[in-house]
């Protein structure tokens, strides 16, 4: 199908909020990487591993939810690799799985095999009292098999002839590349495909150990979750120093936090400087002007990840070293891939040596099924941001004007003059906001009566809403909440829906509050 003869109800699946929803994938497609958790406590339910909720999800997130097919492919590996007391995981690559091993080791002190299998994946064998290291692992790497890559290799346990991957396969890469390259305004060959943003983060931060090794990295400004946990779960100083003291933290991203900043730096080599632009889930964005400025004269590398400002809206890397985006997100749109990008800034002095390290262990494990697909899906990327653009901005004044709605976080609203300071020409504020309601405890509710789709994710062509706080925080709401996050913090995806059925869906709701 060409993008031209597309719509938005081409893209949109029927609202899933309701009781009887729980559990269904978001979109109905046995490869979504979102589900419906349409009340409050089912979102409880999930983090509290309730079997009610839980039995229920027939997908998730793919690195916080293991997909039923994954689980298969695991199952298949304990049946050859374990012993009583063992579990499996199944790692993209004998690296991966290697590094995993590791980790768990350092984690969890147990002894782990690896092992290569079929198609270059590669067994690790661990004690099953292990196996939360090792799921801890999978999520914040994002070094995973794909739910595709998993019905792939099962066909070939089963007998079958699974997809081949041909020339073809590689040229569709190859115009994945040039496609960001061309929206980014650089040259493919400096951009690196992943099977997950976290995947290409953390490729970045290995790269940054090599080069820099020694040094404690900065997180400046609250980021999504999984960024900050691989900062403090795989970083290195020095023997007998604690991992969570390899990073120093800046929750806020204001401008005394950049004073501190200074300060720090002119004593100290920094491993480097990780942000988003804006950031995940308050939208507020930091000086990166100010940021390049201390980069420059103190010499650290910056990296930035733009997922959600996006290509098409925002312009960052001339103010970064390193560019990562999830193309789960906007890129792809349909919420039925992973894939993750990785752009070097060559115009940086850090280019040449960023560049040797990256490839000195680069893997192309993106499986060839799901670059097919995200290319397909990516096609009118920019067409499709540019009206959730609109909505999101139209959306987000109604809002403000609501009576029971406290704050609207939105790049519009939230240190504006940081954002536009690299808003490209025609680009707008995106499609994520949040919204804190004047009485904060009547959320639940309010959750609950939203008659659109409810889950985790970003960026899809259809509207999202989740109680973020709860989902990635559960285990640390009082951290969350001294960082400015509240609990009751319910955080919006806009999607191809028209602005209006938008704002009587949210008038419905707010009514309750």
């Amino acid at each position: 199908m060409t993008t031209t003869n597309r719509t938005p109800s081409d893209f949109l699946p029927s609202p899933a909020w309701r009781i009887a929803d729980l559990g269904r994938p978001l979109p109905d497609d046995p490869h979504a990487v979102s589900v419906c958790l349409p009340t409050w406590q089912a979102n409880v339910g999930y983090e509290e591993g309730d079997p009610a909720v839980t039995g229920a999800m027939r997908c998730g997130y793919p690195r916080f939810f293991l997909h039923p097919t994954v689980l298969r492919l695991f199952a298949a590996a304990e049946s050859r690799f374990a012993r009583e007391g063992e579990c499996c995981f199944v790692l993209p690559s004998q690296r991966v799985a290697e590094r995993c091993a590791a980790f768990v080791e350092r984690h969890a002190q147990v002894p782990s095999r690896v092992d290569s299998w079929l198609g270059g994946l590669a067994v690790v064998t661990l004690p099953a009292a292990a196996r939360t290291w090792a799921k801890n692992f999978w999520q914040h790497a994002g070094e995973i098999v794909s739910s595709r890559r998993a019905a792939s290799t099962l066909t070939e346990i089963e007998g079958g002839s699974p997809p081949a991957s041909s020339r073809q396969d590689a040229q569709t890469k190859c115009t994945i590349r040039e496609r960001i390259a061309n929206a980014v305004g650089c040259h493919s060959d400096d951009v690196f495909l992943f099977p997950s943003g976290m995947a290409a983060t953390f490729a970045a931060f290995r790269a940054l150990q090599r080069l820099r090794p020694g040094r404690r990295s900065v997180q400046f400004g609250f980021p999504y979750v999984d960024n900050l946990k691989v900062l403090e779960r795989f970083g290195t100083v020095g023997a007998g120093v604690e991992a969570s003291q390899a990073v120093q933290f800046y929750p806020h991203g204001a401008a005394a936090e950049i004073d501190r900043l200074a300060s720090l730096v002119a004593d100290e080599e920094l491993l480097g400087l990780f942000c988003e632009f804006p950031g995940n889930p308050l939208l507020r964005t930091l000086d990166l002007r100010r940021v390049r400025d201390l980069a420059d004269r103190h010499k650290f590398p910056v990296l930035v990840d733009d997922t959600l400002g996006t290509f098409v809206n925002v312009d960052v890397l001339p103010a970064a070293d390193v560019l990562v985006s999830s193309l789960t997100k906007y890129f792809s749109g349909a919420g039925d891939v992973m894939g993750g990008s990785l752009v070097l800034n060559r115009q940086r002095p850090f280019y040449a040596g960023l560049r040797a390290a990256l490839l000195d262990e680069f893997e192309d494990l993106l499986w060839f099924e799901d670059a097919v697909v995200l290319e397909r899906n990516s096609r009118d990327f920019v067409q499709r941001v540019q009206r959730i653009n609109q909505t999101a901005e139209q959306l987000c004044h109604w809002l403000r004007q609501h009576p029971a709605v406290g704050s609207v976080y939105y790049p519009q609203f939230e240190t504006p003059e940081n954002y536009r300071a690299f808003l490209r020409p025609g680009g707008g504020y995106g499609g994520l906001f949040s919204i804190v309601l004047r009485e904060p405890h009547r959320a639940p509710a309010v959750f609950d009566a939203l008659q659109i789709s409810k889950g985790p994710n970003l960026g899809c062509n259809f509207t999202l809403c989740c109680p973020f706080t709860l989902l990635a925080h559960y285990q640390e709401l009082e951290f969350a909440e001294r960082c400015g996050i509240s609990r009751y913090l319910l955080r919006v995806a806009v999607g191809l829906e028209e602005p209006e059925w938008l704002i009587e869906q949210f008038s419905r709701a707010l009514a309750v509050a």
